[in-house]
């Protein structure tokens, strides 16, 4: 779906595409949670070694999937448009305690249970329509996906509701799909980037990035456009701290520091 989007961007005359399916470790193990199977970056390091080798030309990755900083010798030519960067409920339209919500995002456990700790949050992995079937098969009460994934496969019917930035702070990148490619080969899909969405989600990047590794607290980053915001949390939604800076190498230094802090 991702790559097709990316390959009619692309398509011009005189110019040849073939799609070329990879597996990745995050698309092979949709049972175990993230954080056992190499978190941040389980969806795209097959793609980045087949970049390296010339088996490809671009790679196309949700940009929230990827690491905050680029491999050696790899840049993100071109960021296609943003679509929706929120969050969705599917199954019920607000939250109440005793509620059964299915995520496997610590993010959003997080952020779901400091806006109602009376929640039950159950792990849930898979694509959206195994997510959306496991709901119903295990009779949770909702489950919360990225709004972008439900749109793109025609699914928005099942959203009964589009959480705010104030409610659940997206995740950087969340909602771009990014063409990552050999450094030197920009201008293959330079001329479908997007520059506000290249500004915002590298903003998100970087902030991400200054965080740093050392910091094991649930964290989150968008720019709005304006705004650029972050947060850190617990893991079970006790402590929420949320900031606002121009600069997001600052932002990421502060909200680390407020993490080891709290």
């Amino acid at each position: 779906m991702q790559a097709g989007l990316a390959a009619e961007r692309l398509r011009r005359p005189g110019i040849e595409i073939a799609l070329v399916p990879i597996t990745t470790a995050g698309d092979r193990d949709r049972t175990k949670p993230f954080g056992e199977i190499g978190s941040r970056g389980v969806f795209v390091k097959e793609l980045e070694e087949a970049l390296l080798s010339g088996r490809v030309d671009v790679a196309v990755h949700s940009a929230k999937d990827m690491t905050s900083t680029d491999a050696d010798g790899l840049v993100v030519g071109a960021y296609l448009e943003r679509d929706d960067p929120h969050d969705a409920l599917c199954g019920v339209d607000e939250l109440r305690p005793g509620l059964r919500i299915g995520t496997a995002s610590v993010r959003r456990r997080a952020q779901l249970l400091a806006l109602e700790p009376g929640l039950s949050i159950e792990p849930l992995r898979g694509n959206v329509e195994t997510r959306l079937r496991k709901r119903r098969e295990r009779g949770l009460d909702g489950v919360v996906l990225a709004a972008c994934g439900l749109d793109r496969l025609g699914l928005s019917a099942e959203i009964a509701r589009r959480f705010t930035a104030e409610e659940l702070l997206p995740e950087a990148g969340q909602g771009a799909l990014a063409l990552q490619v050999r450094s030197g080969d920009e201008e293959l899909v330079w001329q479908v980037d997007d520059s506000d969405t290249r500004r915002r989600v590298e903003a998100e990047r970087r902030c991400v990035s200054a965080v740093g590794g050392g910091c094991l607290a649930p964290v989150a980053a968008f720019h709005d456009g304006m705004t650029l915001t972050g947060l850190v949390a617990a893991e079970d939604g006790s402590w929420v701290r949320r900031l606002s800076m121009d600069d997001p190498v600052a932002l990421g230094r502060e909200l680390a520091a407020l993490a080891h802090a709290s």
